[in-house]
Parts: C-alpha cells; structure tokens; sequence
C-alpha cells in the first residue's frame, strides 16, 4: 500500500475506532483524540483528572478497541521496582528463571503514578525511553507497539511523590480530564446501571499500529513549519530573547528540545487525522496545550494571580 493510501485508510480507520471507544465511554472527546494521537505517534501520555472520571475505563477500551494487550499497575507506597518489572527466582533445576513483570504488555496503565517513591517511578523510566527494561544485568526488550498511560489525581496531595521533571518530559501529552456536562452525566449514568453490556470490537493488529506509526514518521514537514514548533518552544524559555515579558514574569522553567520534537510528531499525526498529507502551523496550535503544559514550569506569581499554563500557552499563540 502506498503512503497516501495508507493515511487516507487511517482517516477511515480511526473514526471507526473512536466510535467503538464512544460505545463505553460518553463525551470526552478531545481527551480519547489526545490519547489516540499518542499512540499512532509512538508516544506516551499523562491523565490528570479527580477520581470517578472513567480514567482506567477509558484505557481498557482503548485498548480492547486496538487489539492490544492491556496491564494496569496500581502504584502504591510500597510498591517495588521488582513488582513491576520481574525478578528472577530458583527454578526446581536450581537456575535462575526470569518471571515477566505487569511491564511486559503493549498498554500499561500506571494507575496513581505519583503516590509510589521515585525508585519505583525510575524504574517506569527505562521501559518508557529505552522500550527495554534491565534485571539483574539482563536486557529484555518490550513488547511493540508500547504504551504508558499514567494518571494522576490533582487532589490529595499529602503523602505524595510529585513527578520529577525529567520523568514528566517524557510524556508526549499531558491531558487534562473535566467533569462531564449534566447530558453527558445523564447518559453515563443511564449506561451503567442497567444490565446492559456493550461489545468492544477489536479494529487494529499490533503489527497495523506499527505500520501507521511509520506511515505518519515519513509524512513531509514544511522548514517555515518546524521553525514556528522550535520558536513556540523557545518562547516558553524566560531567559530567551523571543519570549516576552508574560513569559519572563510567570515561567521559572521552559520546555526543552523533547518538547519541537513532540509538537512536529503529534502535529503530523493530527494532520494525517484529518486526511492531510503534511501538517501545518495550524496542526502545531492544535497539540501544542497538550504537549507543553507539563514542560513548563510556573512561579509563585502565577500560582498567586491564578494564570493557568493554558493562559500561558495561549499568549505564545
């Protein structure tokens, strides 16, 4: 099949598994898209939202709708690197015998990422960069297409472990869920307390996804278009001469080069979404709130003044 056969498929093909998702989950458009685009991008992604908003029933769909094999990992105080990725025990024999962890699947749900110690959430960081974990001196490739989905609650903060920075960079998207609208709160609640059961097909196969992620790591990108990425990205950046004083006075922080290269990534996807064969600065607007608003760190003046990394991210605009 040819490249523009192929997105042109993809266009067809991701409406239908958007349909299949919305037979389980009501509303939540924009968060299933952020989600879907994360995946076809070869990327990861982080769900803030409060407990009760269908986060962990989202994945499961989503991945039941992909054809993928799902693993949900409820991150604890107490939780081990071990409990994630494996260890080895004496076999019968008197060998050492490696025993998979829940980190050897093709979509992991980190449930609560920031209630486990950073040992454990460093032990999230291999398998996330590399696709690869190391045990014992052991190297043992994951399974492809790979995906991490962690949540994280914005409340209850106490006995907490906030994600370093370092970690949250390496999420594609960070993806901010609402409060669904009262129809919306109407039909979910019609959905589950009945005895009804909807039937999620499976639409994609592991090696489908892989081909789509190629597909979309080919598409062209025009210079003038990767010029804005890297210059929105700079912006975000206090100490750059392009950011202006909006910026210099509410970032501490800004986004680093992961941050251009996640913009192009997510914005050729979005383009090929739409049936588009090279994305535009359009495309880049549309993924840029999602891609920056955990790479840029905010001061205690914005905190005061109630400035939202949103309101940041649309004065780069």
């Amino acid at each position: 099949m040819s490249d523009v056969a192929a997105i042109q498929e993809l266009v067809q093909r991701q409406k239908a598994l958007k349909q299949e998702i919305a037979k389980v989950i009501v509303g939540q458009d924009e968060v299933v898209h952020q989600i879907v685009m994360s995946i076809f991008s070869g990327g990861h992604a982080l769900l803030i939202g409060v407990p009760g908003l269908a986060k962990t029933l989202m994945v499961n769909t989503i991945s039941q709708a992909l054809g993928l094999n799902f693993k949900r990992i409820q991150f604890t105080p107490d939780l081990m690197p071990s409990d994630i990725l494996g260890s080895e025990i004496l076999d019968e024999n008197r060998h050492f015998k490696f025993i998979k962890g829940p980190i050897f699947s093709n979509i992991i749900l980190a449930d609560e990422i920031n209630r486990t110690p950073p040992k454990t959430q460093a032990a999230l960081l291999e398998a996330m960069q590399e696709r690869a974990v190391t045990v014992a001196g052991h190297h043992y490739k994951l399974d492809s297409p790979y995906f991490v989905l962690a949540t994280q609650n914005p409340i209850e903060q106490e006995g907490t472990y906030p994600l370093p920075e370092a970690q949250l960079d390496r999420f594609m998207f960070a993806v901010k869920l609402d409060y669904p609208s009262f129809e919306e709160e109407v039909n979910v609640v019609k959905a589950t307390t009945s005895d009804f059961k909807p039937v999620v097909n499976s639409l994609f196969t592991a090696q489908e996804i892989i081909d789509f992620q190629n597909v979309i790591r080919k598409i062209p990108v025009a210079d003038n278009v990767i010029e804005y990425a890297v210059s929105l990205v700079s912006k975000t950046r206090p100490d750059n001469p392009l950011s202006n004083e909006f910026v210099k006075t509410y970032i501490d922080w800004g986004a680093g080069p992961r941050a251009s290269q996640n913009l192009i990534l997510a914005a050729k996807t979005n383009a090929a979404f739409n049936g588009k064969f090279s994305p535009d600065i359009e495309d880049v607007k549309a993924v840029a709130i999602g891609i920056l608003r955990h790479r840029i760190v905010k001061n205690y003046k914005a905190d005061a003044e109630g400035i939202s990394e949103e309101d940041i991210i649309k004065k780069l605009f």
